[in-house]
């Protein structure tokens, strides 16, 4: 199978890693293609598209300073996802940027999953909406996501 993981800061470049390196064991033929860091990189045994270091941002005047960056980094995983045209895109946290590639891939008949469901019950809970239309499976490490989700008629799986 092929996969590509999107993780745009370190703990998703940690929790993606332990991922990749659990889908190896588990499909020795595995291909991987990530945006992500060196965690990521050791256990894809590869290096990643884009490094998150690129990727993050805090805070609007960074955004808005880094702005030209981060489109080009979107153009990029579009074209990636394009190319490659993975099994499954798996989206790790990270929403702002990953959403709008749920939505590309979705476009592409691409499998989206997404690793870390992002926190839209503490902000932005209207990007539940995107989840439900464009994420075929959402896990959770945090168990009142479960309900939080299953109320917004989505079923999660909580993988803690």
């Amino acid at each position: 199978m092929k996969y590509m993981f999107i993780a745009g800061e370190a703990s998703g470049d940690l929790h993606a890693s332990n991922l990749i390196t659990t889908l190896r064991k588990l499909d020795p033929e595995a291909e991987f293609r990530f945006f992500g860091g060196d965690l990521m990189a050791k256990a894809a045994r590869r290096n990643p598209e884009v490094h998150y270091e690129n990727m993050n941002v805090m805070g609007f005047s960074e955004v808005f300073r880094k702005l030209p960056c981060l489109i080009k980094n979107l153009r990029t995983a579009k074209k990636v996802i394009k190319e490659f045209h993975p099994d499954v895109l798996i989206l790790v946290d990270y929403p702002s940027f990953n959403l709008k590639l749920a939505k590309y891939a979705h476009g592409l008949g691409i499998k989206v999953d997404y690793f870390i469901s992002p926190k839209v019950w503490a902000w932005k809970e209207y990007r539940v909406k995107s989840i439900k239309r464009y994420v075929d499976n959402l896990y959770s490490i945090l168990p009142f996501e479960v309900g939080f989700y299953n109320r917004h008629g989505y079923k999660v799986t909580y993988v803690g």
